[in-house]
């Protein structure tokens, strides 16, 4: 796959900022944190989502920027999460962080899953 073929992986503002806080509180600033974002089998759907840090890129990674956060997706998931943007809704009806998903045929109510 080319670069100018690469759909971005991105993340709102308000995601940035909550991702950002939480790399703070386990002290994971720098330029070897990362926000790795992937797919596995399981959930209501078929898929569910992966988040979680990381402080080394593998091999088969795409790595993106958004917002000034670094972002690793490895390539298997990457098929299904190419385009995808990572929100967050806090408050007293927020759900925290939710996958805007173009890929996705069908999602569960809770939004941790897709197929």
């Amino acid at each position: 796959m080319a670069a100018h073929d690469i759909t971005e992986i991105s993340l709102t503002e308000t995601a940035a900022v909550q991702v950002r806080e939480l790399l703070k509180q386990e002290g994971l600033e720098g330029e070897n944190a990362f926000l790795r974002i992937g797919a596995k089998e399981g959930g209501c759907s078929g898929l569910s989502y992966i988040m979680q840090f990381e402080t080394e890129k593998a091999d088969d990674d795409q790595v993106f920027e958004s917002h000034g956060i670094k972002i690793l997706c490895d390539t298997a998931s990457y098929f299904n999460l190419a385009g995808v943007t990572l929100d967050f809704q806090g408050g007293l009806g927020g759900q925290g962080f939710m996958f805007e998903n173009p890929n996705a045929r069908t999602t569960c109510g809770c939004g941790k899953s897709f197929g």
